[in-house]
């Protein structure tokens, strides 16, 4: 290290040069040089500067949170999940106040600097059938909010070390979804469908035996239900020690798990009917008429207990406070979907055939013979669209070969025997039938 009196290229001021740190940046070369003084006043511009745009930031975010609640009271959240979904007002109400509370934390926190007087979050579990709106009701919700929404497969998680996905990966999908940036990621929702399916498959009871894809990933999610900051790599990278990574605070992130539960009802049943006669006279046996029913008033009671008894362990019970229960779908709801929300079905194919100049009508008997093959198939409203779009498919092919004004009458034969729907032109009075080819 040379010795002597050296001047500053920034400032000019001469410096007597005793050790490094007098003229931390020194080229002997050049001449080239800058002062412990003039890096002092680098360094303060430098974190001055970071502080206000965070502060901009924060202030920022803080002022959409107070928009954000003041649009979206539960009442309005409701309101709007109305418009889409028909039935389980008390899992419309539920999740309503769930995301408007979540988002309040987040303003208190904020206002308070993330003082001592914490509130805790309210991660939620969601218990119905299949194809009752699961996740129609989240993807709704997170479109009204307009915040980054993903949906994670839980059955797909393996506990770390064995072949599958990590649980990271629930995060990952959900930096991405939100653009890959972290601020939004670190305020949206993740929902982990098929959270049943990593039910311990002892129940309770501890297993002796590995259980890479069901106790051992409930104990890896802890950490992300509970808020904390959690790694993870980029998409098609390698996970290994010298592989760079993106850091996400799960803190602000809702996390809502749901499945269907396929048994749940007969854990609540046994709980209730606990102390009573279960076998000879005394037994009660329902008509099968009367399962819906029945599934429908049980399925309500759920406690955590009964979730420890199908084989969630008791930490992550724990972490999710809110337990959100859907209805099976009758008959007359199936009904319902199909032609009253916002996006139905039958508006839907509607307003595709209305594109051709052609108007489309779906006779009563025809969609109630739609609602009855959804029930056979055991689905839900989930193959509603898919039963619609087998009966429309030879009509969708053939229509587009003319220009011509019609009209196309499906009827219950064309859903119950797969009969071609009826083809009327509109300067036509009598009807026409489109045959297969």
């Amino acid at each position: 290290m040379p010795m002597g009196t050296f001047r500053c290229s920034i400032c000019g001021r001469r410096v007597q040069m005793q050790n490094q740190i007098d003229m931390p940046i020194f080229d002997p070369a050049t001449g080239f040089a800058v002062c412990k003084n003039c890096i002092k006043e680098i360094n303060h511009f430098i974190e001055e500067d970071e502080r206000r745009n965070n502060t901009k930031i924060k202030n920022s975010f803080t002022e959409s949170l107070g928009e954000l609640l003041e649009k979206n009271k539960p009442h309005v959240i409701k309101e709007y999940l109305d418009e889409f979904i028909i039935k389980q007002d008390r899992a419309k109400k539920i999740l309503s106040v769930a995301a408007y509370n979540h988002y309040k934390r987040m303003k208190y926190d904020l206002e308070n600097n993330g003082g001592n007087d914490e509130i805790d979050k309210s991660n939620v579990i969601i218990i119905g059938p299949t194809g009752c709106g699961k996740t129609a009701l989240l993807s709704h919700l997170s479109k009204l909010l307009d915040i980054p929404f993903a949906v994670t497969d839980a059955s797909s998680l393996t506990e770390a070390g064995f072949v599958g996905a990590d649980v990271e990966v629930a995060v990952r999908n959900l930096y991405y979804a939100a653009g890959q940036n972290i601020e939004k990621t670190e305020h949206g929702i993740i929902y982990l469908d098929e959270f049943d399916k990593i039910a311990r498959k002892s129940g309770e009871n501890n297993s002796i035996t590995a259980d890479p894809g069901h106790e051992g990933v409930q104990q890896g999610l802890l950490k992300m239900l509970e808020g904390s900051v959690v790694e993870f790599t980029a998409r098609g990278q390698r996970k290994h020690p010298e592989a760079p990574t993106i850091k996400v605070d799960t803190k602000n992130i809702l996390f809502i798990v749901g499945g269907a539960f396929v048994g749940i009802d007969k854990i609540v049943a046994k709980r209730i009917r606990k102390g009573e006669a279960s076998l000879g006279f005394g037994v009660d046996v329902p008509a099968k008429e009367d399962d819906d029913e029945k599934f429908n008033e049980l399925i309500h009671q759920v406690r955590p207990e009964d979730l420890m008894k199908y084989g969630i362990i008791p930490e992550i019970i724990g972490r999710l406070p809110v337990i959100c229960t859907l209805e099976t779908l009758d008959e007359h709801s199936l009904l319902r979907i199909l032609t009253e929300p916002k996006n139905a079905p039958v508006k839907q194919y509607e307003k595709l055939l209305a594109m051709d100049n052609v108007q489309l009508e779906f006779e009563e008997d025809a969609l109630l013979a739609v609602a009855k093959k959804a029930i056979e198939r055991k689905t839900g409203a989930r193959s509603l669209k898919g039963i619609i779009e087998d009966v429309m498919l030879d009509v969708m092919f053939e229509i587009p070969k003319s220009n011509e004004s019609r009209k196309i009458i499906v009827t219950e034969e064309c859903v119950t025997e797969g009969a071609s729907p009826k083809i009327v032109p509109l300067d036509t009075p009598e009807p026409i039938n489109l045959e297969k080819e």
